[in-house]
């Protein structure tokens, strides 16, 4: 674990709750655990509770469960975890996400399936005509009580045989929280997905 865990790499960090999904950097690392200095104070992590960890190494995107041993402030020492796994090599997990959605710009809206999401963006399909110049505004529910909003920026467009249009686009937020909800939220549901 060693070699993945180093200083100064950034650690995305989900309690249970992962509305207190928290963003850290490691500071030191020790053969039984490391530091981990958080960006927020750590709402909703309890000592010898374990939670979920992702980060982004050279072998693709690590995920583990731990605990933090001790809790002093924004700084907790994690034990290392038993195990891991890496979940792909793509910076963002993507996963399917069929939806019904709109997007709004200048007033007008254009309806659209979502196809799939990961926290850099969507593939969707649409009948409406879209400027790939456009900064579109676009709410992305994720469960019953939480919806993400955002700002779809599309990059390719694709004309489909059977008629209108398959388009891959870039999310750009408006806090940094809502791409951690949203990076938390595909990697939950991709490892529930591969569990099933």
């Amino acid at each position: 674990m060693r070699e993945l865990v180093v200083e100064d790499q950034e650690i995305l960090m989900i309690p249970q709750n992962f509305k207190f999904a928290n963003r850290g950097k490691v500071t030191a690392v020790r053969a039984g655990d490391f530091t981990l200095e958080l960006d927020y104070e750590p709402d909703g992590v309890l000592e010898n509770t374990y939670c979920e960890f992702y980060t982004q190494t050279s072998h693709g995107k690590l995920y583990f469960d731990s605990y933090a041993k001790e809790i002093n402030g924004k700084t907790l020492i994690v034990a290392s975890p038993a195990k891991h796994k890496f979940l792909q090599r793509r910076q963002y997990t993507r996963i399917k996400y069929m939806n019904e959605l709109e997007l709004f710009l200048d007033g007008n809206s254009y309806k659209i399936l979502s196809l799939d999401i990961s926290a850099g963006g969507m593939k969707l399909q649409t009948d409406s005509n879209i400027n790939i110049e456009g900064n579109y505004d676009v709410s992305l529910p994720l469960s019953d009580n939480l919806t993400i909003s955002c700002k779809f920026q599309p990059i390719r467009i694709e004309k489909r045989n059977e008629g209108g249009y398959t388009i891959s686009g870039q999310f750009v937020y408006n806090s940094s929280h809502d791409k951690m909800i949203l990076t938390q939220f595909c990697a939950k549901r991709s490892v529930e997905i591969k569990n099933k």
